[in-house]
C-alpha cells in the first residue's frame, strides 16, 4: 500500500513538472540559450577578455543570426505547406550557392577567388539566390495556380541540375584549386566577416519584425487554405510574402556562412517534440531559441572542449539527415494505418 502511494506521488510530481514545463517552455529554452552563450564566451578564456570578447562575440552574433534565420524560414515553409518534413533547402539554395563558388574558382582560379572583395561577392550570391526564388515563385505560385507541391518539386529538380553542373565544373577545375571549393562547400562558423555580419543582422532584424507582425495570420494559415480564405486571408499575396521572407532569410544566412541543409528540419522537429502548441506567438521564439542554442552549444563543444577535432556543420547535416529519415518513416507508418 505504501509503495502504491509512493508511486502515485511520484507520478503526480512528474505530471506537475511536465505541465509546468509545457506552460513555461519558452522561458526554459531562453534560459538554456543564455547558459550556452555564457559557456561559449567564458570556457578557456583564462582572463584574456580584451581578445576573447571581440573574437567570440562576433562568432556568437553570427551563430545567433544563422540559427534564427534557418529555424524561422523552415517553420514558415512548414506552416505554409502543412508539411513537417520540408526544409527550404529542398528548393535548391545550397546547390545554387555551391555552383556559384565553383564557377568563381573555375573562372578566377584559387588565388583570384581568395582575393575577391567580400561585399560584392556576398551581394552577388544573395542576389542570385533571391532572383531564382522570385522567378520560381512568380511562375508557379500565381492566382491561377497555387500548387506548392509542384513548386517544391521544381526546386528539387533544379537543385539536382545545379549539383550535376557543380560536379562537372569541379572536374574541370585545376587540382591545386580543388581544396578551395571543398572549403567553400561547407558551412564555416569560425571565420565570419564583421562587415557581412552587420549587413546580415540588419536584414534579419527587419525580417524578424515583419514576421512577428504576421504571426496571427500564420495561425490562421495553419487552419488550411479554404478556411484561411474564408477568414479574410489573401492566400496568394500572403503566401508570396512568406515565400519571399523565406528566400531572404535562407539566402542571407547561406551567403554568410555556407549551406546547412538539414539544420532547419532538425530544430523544427525538436520544437514539435517540445510543445504541441501551434500558436506562432510561442513557436516563433521557441524555434529561434532552440536553433540558436543548438548552434552555440554545438560550437562550444567542438571549439572549446574537443579542440576543433570535428566540424559542427557536418555533424548537423548527419543529425538532420537522420531526423529526416525518421520523420519519413513515421509519416509512412501513419499513412498505412
Amino acid at each position: 500500500m505504501q509503495q502504491q502511494s509512493t508511486f502515485t506521488t511520484l507520478t503526480t510530481f512528474i505530471i506537475t513538472i511536465k505541465d509546468w514545463l509545457s506552460r513555461h517552455v519558452v522561458a526554459v529554452t531562453l534560459l538554456l540559450f543564455v547558459i550556452s552563450c555564457l559557456l561559449f564566451m567564458t570556457i578557456n578564456a583564462h582572463g584574456h577578455w580584451d581578445f576573447i570578447l571581440p573574437l567570440r562575440g562576433k562568432k556568437l552574433l553570427g551563430l545567433m543570426m544563422v540559427g534564427y534565420a534557418i529555424g524561422t524560414a523552415t517553420l514558415l515553409l512548414q506552416t505554409l505547406t502543412h508539411n513537417p518534413i520540408l526544409t527550404p533547402y529542398l528548393l535548391g539554395y545550397d546547390a545554387i550557392y555551391v555552383l556559384i563558388q565553383r564557377l568563381l574558382v573555375f573562372t578566377l582560379g584559387g588565388l583570384g577567388y581568395a582575393s575577391l572583395p567580400l561585399l560584392p561577392k556576398y551581394g552577388f550570391e544573395v542576389g542570385c539566390m533571391v532572383l531564382f526564388s522570385v522567378l520560381l515563385f512568380r511562375l508557379l505560385f500565381t492566382k491561377a495556380r497555387q500548387d506548392l507541391t509542384q513548386m517544391i518539386l521544381v526546386g528539387v529538380i533544379f537543385g539536382i541540375l545545379c549539383h550535376s553542373l557543380s560536379n562537372l565544373v569541379a572536374r574541370l577545375i585545376n587540382p591545386s584549386d580543388f581544396a578551395v571549393i571543398q572549403y567553400a562547400s561547407y558551412a564555416q562558423f569560425n571565420n565570419i566577416n564583421t562587415q557581412l555580419l552587420s549587413i546580415s543582422m540588419v536584414v534579419v532584424i527587419a525580417a524578424m519584425i515583419l514576421i512577428w507582425r504576421w504571426r496571427h495570420q500564420c495561425d490562421v494559415l495553419m487552419l488550411g487554405k479554404p478556411v484561411a480564405i474564408n477568414l479574410g486571408i489573401d492566400y496568394q499575396k500572403f503566401g508570396l510574402k512568406l515565400l519571399a521572407m523565406i528566400a531572404i532569410l535562407v539566402s542571407v544566412s547561406t551567403a554568410l556562412v555556407g549551406p546547412v541543409s538539414f539544420f532547419g528540419l532538425l530544430v523544427c522537429a525538436l520544437t514539435n517534440r517540445i510543445t504541441p502548441n501551434m500558436s506562432h506567438s510561442m513557436r516563433l521564439p521557441l524555434v529561434a531559441f532552440v536553433a540558436m542554442t543548438t548552434l552555440v552549444l554545438g560550437q562550444t563543444i567542438f571549439e572549446q572542449l574537443l579542440g576543433m577535432a570535428g566540424v559542427l556543420s557536418v555533424v548537423i547535416e548527419v543529425g538532420g539527415g537522420i531526423v529526416f529519415l525518421l520523420l519519413l518513416a513515421s509519416h509512412y507508418r501513419l499513412s498505412t494505418r
